[in-house]
């Protein structure tokens, strides 16, 4: 009986939360600032780096169970986060229907960064989502990707930011 409360609890949160909920959490001008974060970092790094906010996630996910990582991996393909020069896009993805945060590399970031980094990012960024201060939250993690592209994939002197995927963060 519990699994079936647990499913139906699950449901009810990603039916209830709206974008009105994202629009809390990240007001448009929060929004704005984090666009021009990412701008800002792409300017020291040949990497993209995409955020991405979603309120709750669609039915058929919620019908196969499927877990905030699956939708995070297909938003990093919808988004052509992979399609990048030097294979090292990198997706944060923050469900908030569940405050599940997922981050994405391509293969060529990937390659450089363990999996108990990628984790405790993520651990970091859920702290600051757990007292409601989600832009922090997102600054950060930005911030912490940017320092591991700036060390890996550095922009050569005077190399011109290609630039080849959007700096807005998608809300969807």
């Amino acid at each position: 009986m519990a699994t079936l409360f647990a499913r139906f609890a699950r449901l009810w949160r990603h039916r209830w939360t709206d974008e009105a909920d994202v629009r809390r959490a990240l007001p448009p001008d929060a929004l704005e600032r984090l666009e021009r974060r990412v701008a800002a970092s792409e300017q020291r790094h040949t990497g993209e780096i995409r955020l991405c906010v979603e309120a709750g996630l669609p039915w058929s996910y919620l019908q196969r169970e499927a877990p905030a990582r699956q939708r995070a991996i297909m938003l990093f393909g919808k988004l052509r986060v992979w399609d990048t020069a030097h294979n090292n896009g990198v997706l944060i993805y923050l469900l908030l229907a569940e405050h599940a945060i997922e981050i994405v590399a391509d293969r060529g970031i990937d390659a450089h960064v363990s999996a108990e980094q990628w984790a405790a990012m993520t651990a970091r960024m859920a702290a600051a989502f757990r007292e409601g201060r989600f832009e922090d939250g997102l600054t950060q993690a930005l911030e912490e990707v940017s320092a591991l592209l700036v060390e890996h994939f550095p922009l050569a002197q005077g190399e011109p930011d290609r630039n080849e995927l959007p700096d807005a963060p998608v809300v969807l």
